[in-house]
């Protein structure tokens, strides 16, 4: 294998490496570099990576850039609420709550919007943030040990990071389920609810970068997507048989939430469901110890993006998340998930009915008017 060319230090939160391919084309590198945190990803490592791609996307010897959590267990367990959680407890939540989502969200459109191939090696596990990063790559690579969810109303807050958009990319109410339940899916499920592309068993990766360096890299960039598509295409093929997955499985329970006109209907529905699936119980108890505000939240957000652009996805989001620094479920939830871990959050709002209508309609209030903090993303 050719030898890296390190760009920073290896002490850094995420690490830059090119390598170079047998024709001369450099492969952009990016390790997130937090193993320890599962890669979660905070304020210095989405500052870091910004730029850093908008830097590959316009140099023409970058041929396609490779994306990793360093360590085996985690590509990138989610963004790191836990400091946002610090902000919101000082009382000042706003202003750093806007900083945060409005970079992340930059980032998270950055990628979906890449012209060149981005591979994102989906190892470990996928979750939040992570899941943003992942979602928008051109090229998505699930392991055998891939564990990706949207856990978001665990904390009180709500499939974000792009959800509104990729969420309807799913068979009919799968996304409104996973959304409620936060249910967690493996390599199969990704594939077949369009968040993954290929399957490759893990120990490939070493094998998989030796080839990428070894293709003939173009000038155009969409020559080069089918290239790597090709050569991830091979690998997938060489790969062992996928670990079944649970989505497919239970794809007639999970619609029949489609059959219900109201949210309580459908929660009603996936709490009384008499089975004796190990994934569908779990999906139920992560329901009943949710937070009601959130499923509010998550029912809500899938009806208003129906239909609505990218962007525009990340414009609703952005309003919604600045809106959850303020109500207060969010920071409880935080609380009781990760900073006490005592997995017992105070909600306000007990239960579903208990969630006046007010406050939902305040996360969908136009809060920025004309100058919204994305509005530059609507010029590429």
């Amino acid at each position: 294998m050719s030898a890296l060319t390190v760009l920073n230090s290896a002490d850094e939160p995420v690490i830059f490496e090119t390598a170079t391919a047998e024709n001369g084309s450099l492969i952009g590198l990016i390790t997130l570099n937090a193993p320890k945190a599962l890669n979660a990803l905070n304020f210095e490592m989405i500052k870091l990576l910004e730029p850093q791609l908008r830097a590959w996307q316009d140099d023409d010897a970058i041929a396609m850039v490779l994306l990793k959590g360093a360590g085996d267990k985690a590509f990138c367990a989610g963004g790191d609420v836990v400091s946002l959680h610090r902000a919101m407890a000082q009382g000042k939540p706003t202003s750093l709550v806007e900083e945060f989502f409005t970079l992340e969200y930059k980032l998270d459109y950055l990628i979906h919007t890449f012209d060149k191939p981005i591979l994102v090696w989906g190892n470990g596990i996928v979750m939040g943030g992570g899941l943003g990063l992942m979602a928008g790559a051109s090229h998505r690579v699930v392991t055998e040990t891939s564990r990706i969810a949207m856990p978001e109303q665990t904390i009180g807050l709500y499939p974000d990071v792009g959800g509104s958009y990729f969420l309807h990319k799913m068979p009919q109410s799968v996304g409104l389920f996973l959304g409620l339940t936060s249910a967690s899916i493996n390599c199969d499920d990704a594939r077949f609810v369009s968040l993954a592309d290929h399957f490759i068993d893990s120990t490939k990766y070493d094998a998989m970068l030796a080839q990428i360096l070894t293709v003939k890299w173009g000038k155009t960039a969409s020559l080069n997507h089918d290239r790597l598509t090709d050569l991830l295409t091979d690998l997938d093929n060489q790969s062992a048989r996928m670990p079944k997955g649970n989505v497919k499985a239970n794809l007639k329970t999970i619609q029949k939430l489609g059959e219900f006109t109201t949210l309580q209907e459908q929660v009603d529905y996936i709490l009384g469901l008499t089975t004796d699936d190990k994934w569908l119980q779990r999906a139920q108890k992560s329901l009943k110890h949710g937070c009601p505000l959130s499923c509010a939240l998550v029912s809500e957000q899938l009806k208003t993006s129906q239909g609505k652009s990218l962007l525009a996805c990340f414009k609703m989001e952005l309003g919604m998340s600045v809106r959850a620094g303020e109500v207060g479920e969010f920071q409880e939830g935080v609380r009781a998930l990760l900073i006490d871990k005592d997995g017992a959050p105070n909600w306000q709002y007990k239960t579903l009915s208990d969630v006046p209508q007010t406050i939902i309609d305040s996360f969908f209030a136009n809060r920025f008017g004309e100058n919204h903090p994305l509005n530059e993303l609507a010029v590429k």
